[in-house]
């Protein structure tokens, strides 16, 4: 039987940078401005590599400076649970890239519409053509159609395509609904749940279909 690999202890690098920054004073702020350095680095290198989603270049500083302060603002908060798996820069590094790509996300949909409607079905739709589209397929999508229209608060429905039809990103959806991604994420389960369970009813299983589906 396979045992658990006992957890690591942190290198003596990163028990200084946890010292550090939960000490007081002129330590801890240093810490923070040694921290905030390499995160603007990291978030900087991050919305670089994202920046075809963008206007134009200009905007880079200004979308890894919020990065990176909102990526300290966050490790601060969070320190208590670093567990030592990783070095604490690797750990930092992940709240810079994580922040990078949602500001850029949400600078890509800046101005534009969140669709919330059935617009992209059809495109979606379309997009499962394919030379082996069959009368089931045209069947499935129908009632999945059906199931959403039917079986889904205005809520459910609303959340469920525009993530899944739409290609809102989850984050971008959070920041327009004014709530949170974990609280989507939760309604978007319970919107699946729900359509699982209406196609069940009709004789139908979208797993079961895709597995039959494959070449």
């Amino acid at each position: 039987m396979h045992e658990a690999s006992p957890p690591r202890a942190p290198d003596r690098e990163s028990l200084d940078w946890i010292d550090a920054l939960s000490a007081t004073g002129a330590r801890r702020d240093d810490a923070c401005e040694r921290l905030h350095a390499l995160l603007l680095r990291a978030a900087r290198f991050e919305v670089l590599r994202r920046r075809s989603a963008l206007a134009g270049r200009s905007e880079v500083d200004d979308l890894a400076m919020q990065a990176a302060d909102d990526a300290l603002m966050a490790i601060l908060a969070k320190l208590h649970t670093y567990r030592g798996d990783s070095r604490f820069t690797t750990w930092a590094y992940k709240f810079a890239l994580l922040e990078a790509a949602v500001r850029v996300r949400r600078r890509a949909w800046h101005g534009r519409e969140v669709p919330l409607d059935e617009e992209g079905w059809p495109q979606h739709a379309d997009r499962q053509a394919s030379p082996a589209a069959d009368a089931e397929t045209a069947e499935l999508l129908g009632a999945v159609r059906d199931a959403i229209d039917g079986a889904l608060t205005d809520h459910q429905r609303s959340v469920l395509v525009a993530v899944t039809l739409n290609d809102v990103p989850i984050d971008v959806l959070a920041e327009r609904m004014d709530t949170t991604r974990g609280a989507l994420y939760k309604t978007l389960h319970d919107a699946r749940r729900k359509l699982r369970a209406r196609l069940s009813e009709a004789g139908l299983d979208l797993d079961s279909t895709r597995e039959g589906a494959a070449p």
